[in-house]
């Protein structure tokens, strides 16, 4: 296939934009090559500059969980931006949407909508910090919560992608209330809470990350967590920026039978568009102004064209319950077809999945944190990568990114992606 135009777009794109792209990881840096240049999109399918077609392996990170161009969605945005793009003023529709999210998600008695995942948690730690009167937090290492200076230490996805240490602009006072856990290592959490006692306002965690590539927390792991906040009186959030209404109708919580306190969500919830919220128990939630003093504003929160995309995205997932056991059925597929093609080779290879998340990493050692993802052979990930996508298989293009399935993959599409794997550990 060629990629002329692309390569074209992304000398022009440098010329007026730091790196070429809006957003690091879509560089191809770590992977190496040009980025590709996107056009439009349809269910399974990506369609390039250059007119190339790709079965899609990112969804737009998460949210196009029915595929591209969803047609009740494109017509539902449509309708309202007749009505106009933007009020600055509240709509009926942000009320039905907090309660469609309320109708979904466990535990969440109150919902405030924000426009970005960054803007969800950043506004969810304040919340905690305000409501606990304390400073301090504990995220773990290769948790990705967007690019609020409190989280960018020791952060997945793109920090991990670029091997960025120390952020320049991030102050050692934001760093110092900041304490950083390996994932899934339950006794380095109670270290630390006995070595800040009193101290520490929350938790915040990927319950299932997606930002080291798809990573499961292990038996006990999650309800040990819930246990320490509970005796410590520390507040307990969970970043569903990802696995929120895609895991199951009430996201990780549901998945994994566990109780947060604040949840954070984002991309799916926008059905593409740009938009994230956070919520959780009326006790903290009532906290945030106008209520309380917690402050948190912003003027395209609840805009319209966000709001009707979400709404007909989140309604239909509600209303057809068993879409979760046909991607469920997909991902299952595609694992078992790549283990098959993977195993009859003589490179160690992991593969994480949990519900539509998949992740494969060429590890001969079990990847359940972030330093077992940075040590497999991400320069084989990188390899891999560049093969399918010659192959028309658009992968994350980074070993610390998670894929995700969407409803549109056929069973011919999960049938090529597989034989594609197997040609791309044969060059």
């Amino acid at each position: 296939m060629t990629t002329n135009k692309s390569k074209e777009l992304f000398e022009r794109a440098q010329r007026s934009i730091p790196g070429g792209v809006n957003s690091p990881v879509r560089a191809f840096k770590s992977v190496g090559g040009t980025p590709l240049f996107m056009e439009r999109g349809k269910g399974a399918y990506m369609y390039d500059a250059d007119g190339n077609q790709y079965i899609d392996y990112i969804n737009s990170w998460g949210p196009m969980i029915l595929g591209h161009a969803y047609e009740p969605v494109i017509k539902a945005i449509q309708e309202k931006a007749m009505l106009s793009t933007s009020f600055g003023a509240p709509t009926e529709l942000e009320i039905e949407m907090a309660e469609l999210i309320k109708s979904m998600a466990p535990n969440v008695d109150m919902v405030r909508m924000v426009s970005s995942g960054t803007e969800a948690c950043m506004s969810a730690l304040r919340l905690a910090r305000g409501y606990t009167g304390r400073n301090k937090f504990i995220k773990f290492e290769g948790c990705y919560h967007g690019h609020a200076d409190a989280f960018l230490v020791k952060a997945g996805s793109g920090v991990a992608t670029f091997n960025i240490q120390t952020i320049p602009g991030v102050t050692a006072g934001v760093s110092m209330d900041t304490l950083t856990a390996p994932y899934n290592d339950l006794p380095s959490v109670e270290k630390l809470v006995a070595e800040n006692k009193g101290e520490i306002a929350a938790i915040i965690i990927e319950p299932v990350a997606g930002n080291m590539g798809c990573i499961i927390p292990l038996s006990g792991y999650m309800e040990g967590l819930r246990a320490i906040c509970d005796r410590e009186g520390i507040v307990f959030i969970f970043d569903e920026v990802m696995t929120g209404f895609r895991l199951a109708a009430g996201g990780a919580q549901e998945r994994l039978g566990i109780n947060a306190d604040l949840v954070t969500y984002g991309k799916v919830i926008g059905g593409g568009m740009p938009v994230g919220a956070f919520g959780g128990k009326k006790e903290i939630m009532q906290h945030i102004s106008p209520l309380g003093n917690v402050y948190q504003a912003g003027t395209l929160s609840g805009n319209p064209i966000a709001m009707i995309a979400g709404y007909t995205m989140l309604k239909t997932l509600k209303d057809n319950p068993g879409i979760y056991k046909e991607l469920d059925d997909k991902t299952a597929t595609l694992h078992k077809g790549l283990d098959e093609i993977l195993g009859k080779g003589d490179v160690p290879y992991v593969i994480n999945r949990m519900g539509s998340m998949i992740s494969v990493h060429f590890s001969d050692k079990p990847v359940n944190d972030f330093a077992a993802a940075a040590s497999a052979d991400n320069a084989r990930f990188n390899l891999f990568f560049h093969a399918m996508l010659d192959q028309g298989i658009y992968l994350p293009p980074s070993a610390f990114e998670t894929w995700f399935i969407s409803k549109a993959l056929s069973a011919a599409d999960i049938e090529q992606t597989i034989e594609a794997a197997r040609k791309a550990l044969q060059a």
